[in-house]
């Protein structure tokens, strides 16, 4: 078997992969990039919320620690939270000196939003809602131009290679393998497994059934956030995400009567509960978002992409509904990115820290990606080279994409609010994603942040601090130091 060899082989061009690449090279290392689509393409692009981060005198980072816990329902990992607190100033100090320019007020320091659940200002934007294009089109730019990294357009990871019980390379599905002693999986989230989503189609969950095939534990599926403000029947819109720092600048939501329901800058999870009840009872397909008095020229993309499909924001109501965003469990590591596996690392979306507990803090993700990016790549470059000869290769396809009849069914079963004679039937569904994140809906028997089930609506205080680990076929509570 010929095999091509580097230090680190990094699967996916998102934010948190970028950074990673970046953070080895900077070491000496050599690194492979594995991106299925063109570098800035990726899920990362689209991301409209900031890079939360304790930036001024007047907040600090056991404040943005405080708010973190809060948001997370009693289930957040503290110590997680504490390095993402800690070291979030300097991962923005990091993207300053790569060339992000972050937005500034007119005294030419940072302009900071406010966003769902943060107590302060700490939100950093880069042009407005357009920080994500931004960032990733700096760090595409810098890892192109690094000689220390190879980049793979094109390729999809197959599977990944173990040896010894150690991840020691990524099998691609042009039968190319590629050998490391650490592999970083950046393969985003799973949201784009139910069918309205705000996420792009590939983002089903094919990092998670990667390390589970090669034997890493999973946890926490059940937490799945809905976005409260996706764009609903808007041509060519269908989905489109309202960034929640409109809201921090003053929009309001309205219901079928034009009043207003709910305080729009409470946690994610409330809002949308509170949209999803609202259109329940009032039998509509969507409430009204106001950001008629806001400032176009702070959200230039979201105002663009809305008049470009023939709605003006600036005059009229935005028809808004919630939208499948963000799956807060994923992969388990530890505070490095190490998954159970040996050698085996994931970060941004596809891992599971526990740093968003229940429910995430808004912009806490993009922070997320870079403390936990840099971490991941420094850890790897310690890992050993091995010679031990491959396991073999999956016999069948490990990581196979949704149908459309499971996303509906997805949507329809496990979406803002579960109970167990939808959630069974999930059980039998051919996506092997689908049923791991029915078992864990199941298993938790209570509410709780983004679990709601109409049949246990209280949360279990027992339940305080605990994961729903799926390291065999049968989920386990487990308590995370």
């Amino acid at each position: 078997m010929n095999a091509e060899r580097s230090d680190l082989v990094v699967v996916g061009a998102g934010a948190a992969g970028l950074f990673a690449c970046l953070s080895a090279a900077d070491e000496g290392a050599g690194v492979t990039l594995v991106s299925a689509r063109p570098l800035a393409e990726t899920a990362s692009y689209w991301a409209q919320g900031g890079l939360a981060a304790a930036l001024t005198v007047d907040d600090s980072p056991e404040q943005h620690l405080d708010d973190t816990i809060k948001a997370g329902r009693n289930l957040v990992r503290r110590s997680a939270a504490e390095v993402l607190t800690n070291e979030a100033p300097a991962r923005f100090r990091d993207l300053e000196e790569l060339g992000v320019r972050f937005d500034a007020d007119r005294h030419g320091n940072v302009a900071l939003g406010l966003e769902g659940g943060h107590s302060r200002r700490r939100v950093a934007h880069a042009g407005g809602s357009a920080t994500g294009r931004r960032i990733l089109r700096q760090l595409s730019a810098d890892v192109a131009e690094n000689p220390a990294i190879e980049i793979l357009e094109g390729a999809r990871a197959a599977s990944l290679i173990t040896a010894d019980g150690k991840a020691t390379g990524v099998r691609l599905e042009d039968g190319r393998v590629l050998r490391a002693r650490g592999t970083i999986l950046a393969t985003g989230g799973a949201a784009a497994l139910w069918s309205r989503t705000t996420n792009p189609p590939g983002s089903f969950g094919s990092g998670l059934l990667l390390a589970r095939a090669a034997g890493a534990a999973l946890a926490d599926l059940e937490f799945v956030q809905f976005h409260p403000t996706a764009v609903v029947g808007v041509k060519g819109r269908e989905g489109f995400l309202i960034t929640e720092a409109i809201r921090g600048e003053g929009a309001t939501l309205h219901d079928a009567h034009g009043e207003r329901f709910v305080d729009e800058l409470a946690p994610r999870d409330a809002v949308a509960r509170a949209i999803f009840r609202t259109l329940r009872d009032q039998q509509t397909p969507a409430v009204n978002l106001d950001m008629r008095h806001i400032d176009p020229a702070r959200f230039p993309n979201v105002v663009t992409a809305l008049k470009d499909a023939g709605l003006d924001p600036t005059t009229e109501l935005v028809p808004v509904a919630p939208a499948s965003h963000y799956v807060m469990g994923g992969i388990v590591t530890d505070l490095d990115g190490q998954s159970q596996v040996a050698g085996l690392y994931a970060v941004g979306e596809c891992a599971c820290t526990g740093l968003h507990g229940a429910n995430r803090l808004a912009s806490n993700s993009l922070s997320e990606c870079f403390v936990f990016g840099r971490r991941a790549a420094l850890h790897a470059l310690q890992q050993p080279h091995t010679t031990a000869p491959p396991d073999p290769a999956p016999a069948e396809p490990v990581a196979p994409a949704p149908t459309r009849e499971t996303r509906k069914a997805m949507w329809r079963h496990a979406g803002l609010e579960r109970d167990a004679d939808g959630l069974r039937p999930l059980l039998d569904d051919p996506h092997p994603l689908a049923r791991l994140v029915a078992t864990c809906a199941l298993f938790r028997a209570e509410s709780r942040g983004a679990h709601a089930r109409a049949d246990f609506p209280d949360t279990d205080p027992a339940l305080d601090e605990r994961h729903t680990l799926l390291d065999d076929d049968a989920p386990r509570l487990e308590h995370w130091q």
